[in-house]
Parts: structure tokens; sequence; C-alpha cells
């Protein structure tokens, strides 16, 4: 019988890229993406991969904060659902905005969940956001991952933080993902850093 995937979760506050950051790991646009907070109001999940190891990735969507949406509590009792299920749980954090007491409650949520945690800080490309970074430290999560998940930078050094808090051992092989496909990326995205034999061959040269 196959081994059930382990899952990787996205939490966070509303509109700090959880769904671009989606995205950009599976290579789907299953998730909606746009600037108005709360647009994704259900949890979505999908199969991703890096580095020859699989996953569930799940965007819990507006699990966190308040909304009048009909539908919030019906998100986010399946966003706990999530949360229990995990295997690993990125906490994303918008850097133009810092750290705010909202981020503060989410942490100590997480803290409370008792699993291992990744704290990616997005849109940390953006000029304004160089003040921001540091104040993410505060929360309390080490590493704290610069990344920005529209432009792909730093999902890489994302997805290896993951990696090491999974039972991580590569997976037979599979269908491509957007975690490894090899058309239309940049020098930091997930699709071109994340082909498991330019990893290996890196690994035995040198070590939203």
């Amino acid at each position: 019988m196959p081994k059930k995937l382990q899952a990787v979760v996205l939490v966070g506050r509303p509109n700090v890229g959880k769904s671009t950051l989606f995205n950009r790991i599976t290579g789907i646009r299953r998730a909606i993406v746009a600037p108005i907070a709360g647009t994704t109001r259900d949890v979505n999940s999908h199969k991703a991969e890096w580095g020859g190891v699989r996953f569930v990735l799940t965007d819990t969507g507006g699990m966190f904060g308040a909304s009048e949406d009909p539908l919030h509590d019906m998100v986010s009792a399946r966003g706990q659902q999530a949360l229990k299920e995990a295997s690993v749980v990125v906490f994303v954090a918008d850097a133009v905005a810092g750290a705010l007491p909202a981020d503060q409650a989410i942490a100590e949520a997480l803290r409370g969940a008792g699993k291992p945690v990744v704290l990616a800080v997005n849109k940390s490309d953006d000029r304004r956001a160089q003040a921001g970074a540091l104040e993410f430290h505060r929360l309390g999560f080490e590493p704290v991952i610069a990344i920005s998940a529209e432009h792909g930078r730093g999902i890489g050094d994302l997805l290896e933080e993951v990696l090491r808090r999974l039972d991580a051992r590569p997976a037979a092989p599979a269908a491509s993902s957007g975690a490894e496909s090899e058309s239309g990326a940049d020098e930091g995205d997930a699709a071109s850093a994340a082909k498991p034999k330019a990893r290996t061959k890196a690994k035995a040269d040198t070590a939203e």
C-alpha cells in the first residue's frame, strides 16, 4: 500500500501571499490571487515535489483573521483540521507590513499546535521591506527565510528548510509538478532550482 504523502501547510494573515506561494510551488493557478484580503476563501491542496521528495501542499486561505464572510467558520474549521494533519507548517508573513500583533497571535497558536514551523517572510524584495524583515525574529522561529513568492526568490531555501523538517526520503519518480517544471523560471524560482538531477549533482560536488 503506498505511503501517505506528508502534508505541508501554509498559514498566515490574509493577503500576505499564501496563494501566490501555493501557486509558485505547485505550478498551478488553483488558488486565486488578488490584492484584496480574504480572496482565498477555501482550503486548497495539491501535490508538489522538491528534490525527489513528494508532499501535499495546503493553503489554508482565510483561516486566520476576522471576517464577516458567512463561509469563514467553515474555512476556519477546515484550516484547523489541515493544521492538525500537518507534518510541517510554513508561516507566511509580509515583510512590507512588518510583524503585526496578528502575526504574534498566529505564532502563539502555532507553538500551541506543536508542529515544526518554517517562517517565510514574503515580499522581501520590496525596498520598503528592509527594515520590517528584521522584526520577524521576535516571533521566535528560526531561521527566518526571506522570499518573494511573486518572483520566485528564496523558494529553494524555503523548501530545503521544509525538507529538513520532514521525514524526507526521495519518493519514486512521479509526474512533474510546478516545483520541478523547466519552463518559465527565473534564477530563484522553484521551477528552475528544483530539478532533482541538478540538485543531486550539486550535492555530490559542493554539498507566492
